[in-house]
């Protein structure tokens, strides 16, 4: 999970990189530079647990780290979605800039189609407001991570891979 997080720093800080808002890129490395740090203490004490044995208080702290860094991610992909629909300057050559533009590009294109065929199929009351009921929800990074298969994660992406994971092998 550690270094899940560390992948979602990366992805966080390529998208600030690149946001054309400033608020959302601001937020984005703020976000982003949180879970580094809950991501870096949920390590430290993945090491401390595994020295000192099992405990009741060393199992609970362990948990704790791990929803907090869970509540991170979730941060930072909400604030990516936001620096997606802002827009996004132009990658550069570097193949983890490009993974990363092209993943946000797949999710935005979702959310634009999601959008159309709701406007076109809306059910709307007497009063003319859109019903919910029924509805889907619109797809979010989230999501889309989520739909990939748990097999295809760990497979590099690129040729010829660097050492390590880039930006988007485990999709987050």
């Amino acid at each position: 999970m550690v270094s899940d997080g560390q992948v979602v720093v990366k992805f966080g800080n390529i998208l600030a990189k690149h946001c054309l808002d400033q608020r959302c890129s601001t937020e984005l490395l703020r976000a982003a530079e949180h879970t580094q740090s809950i991501s870096s203490q949920l390590g430290i004490v993945t090491r401390v647990k595994a020295v000192t044995g099992e405990s009741k208080a060393s199992s609970e702290l362990l948990l704790n780290n791990v929803q907090n860094l869970i509540q991170a991610v979730q941060h930072v992909l909400r604030a990516a979605e936001a620096a997606c629909v802002k827009g996004l300057g132009q990658p550069s050559a570097d193949p983890e800039e490009e993974e990363v533009a092209a993943f946000c590009q797949q999710w935005r294109k979702n959310l634009t189609h999601h959008r159309a065929k709701e406007a076109l199929n809306s059910d709307r009351d007497k009063l003319g407001l859109r019903k919910t009921r029924g509805a889907k929800a619109e797809p979010t990074l989230m999501s889309l991570v989520q739909e990939q298969p748990p097999q295809s994660r760990n497979i590099p992406k690129h040729p010829n891979p660097r050492k390590g994971h880039t930006v988007m092998d485990k999709h987050l």
